[in-house]
């Protein structure tokens, strides 16, 4: 299809099946998926940098996303036992289990990261990669006691790939959206008093437990709802909250809507370079960020270790 037959479809000039077809139902679903997935983890990845007061949380790196992803793969292999052709009620029930997976690994990321009654951010970081690794190889577990065909699509899924993407997702993340994300930017300026010591916040009169399990809730709603329809794709609320930092500073008013933004581009892009320059393969979205993430994360370790030296 020429450049000129795709705008005269979506104009609804043109009204051949076939570009209709190819538009409609592969092409956009796919691109409104990325952008969906995209937002949802800049926004959380923000939100768990905030709230754990650590500028290397990510929903990857502290293992939730391996959570909700095992979760889904026990619902798979236990209660719905097909991968292929999900319906809107057993994508309900992916979410519903996705999301109880999400609030465990929270509860125990924040259970053994304290340390004195306050949050630690450097055991943060070792608990979170523990708990990944862990839930990544209970995950593994349970995949090879599935048939071939929904290892395998279970597999790619876990990878972090929208090949197959369809209007039926994006309805279901729609409704996380708009409950969760007006939340979580209700509660930015919450989330700037978060930044002060524990003694400061206290003086406040801030009740930070209850705020940080609120809006923890939420960030494993809106993860869930995006790794039930990608997989598991990291680096992205890694990178995003970091770029929209540099882009408009440390408020998060406003670097909550930027690292949507942010990360809306990044699995945009990485879909569409893993798409056409690898071509005729196909790489998966999740792939192609962690080629990019890799080196950007111990960048940002290597800056933080200086950093410490620095203070010292």
């Amino acid at each position: 299809m020429t450049q000129v037959e795709v705008i005269r479809t979506l104009f609804g000039v043109d009204h051949v099946a076939d570009h209709r077809l190819v538009i409609f139902e592969f092409r956009m679903p796919r691109i409104v998926i990325g952008a969906l997935v995209g937002c949802a983890l800049g926004i959380v990845g923000s939100v768990l940098q905030g709230v754990t007061k650590n500028q290397l949380a990510d929903p990857g790196i502290l293992g939730i996303q391996s959570a909700v992803g095992l979760a889904v793969v026990c619902y798979m292999f236990f209660i719905q036992g097909n991968v292929v052709g999900m319906s809107g009620l057993s994508m309900a029930g992916m979410t519903v289990w996705g999301w109880i997976g999400g609030v465990l690994a929270a509860f125990f990321l924040f259970l053994f990261s304290r340390k004195r009654g306050e949050l630690d951010p450097k055991r943060l970081i070792l608990v979170g990669i523990a708990l990944n690794s862990g839930f990544g190889a209970l995950t593994l577990f349970v995949s090879l006691k599935m048939n071939p065909r929904d290892f395998e699509m279970a597999t790619v899924w876990l990878s972090g790939s929208i090949y197959s993407a369809s209007w039926e997702q994006v309805v279901s993340m729609i409704p996380w959206f708009l409950l969760v994300v007006p939340v979580l930017f209700w509660k930015a300026s919450t989330l700037n008093l978060m930044q002060l010591d524990e003694v400061s916040i206290v003086g406040l009169g801030l009740k930070a437990n209850r705020h940080r399990l609120l809006i923890l809730l939420g960030a494993v709603g809106l993860i869930s709802s995006s790794v039930i329809v990608s997989g598991s794709i990291s680096f992205v609320g890694l990178i995003a909250p970091h770029i929209a930092r540099r882009l408009v500073g440390i408020h998060h008013q406003y670097i909550l809507p930027i690292s949507g933004i942010v990360g809306m581009l990044l699995v945009v892009m990485s879909d569409w370079i893993g798409r056409t320059i690898f071509a005729p393969a196909e790489l998966a979205v999740g792939i192609v960020i962690s080629i990019i993430g890799v080196p950007y994360f111990i960048y940002l370790l290597m800056r933080s270790s200086r950093s410490v030296q620095s203070l010292r």
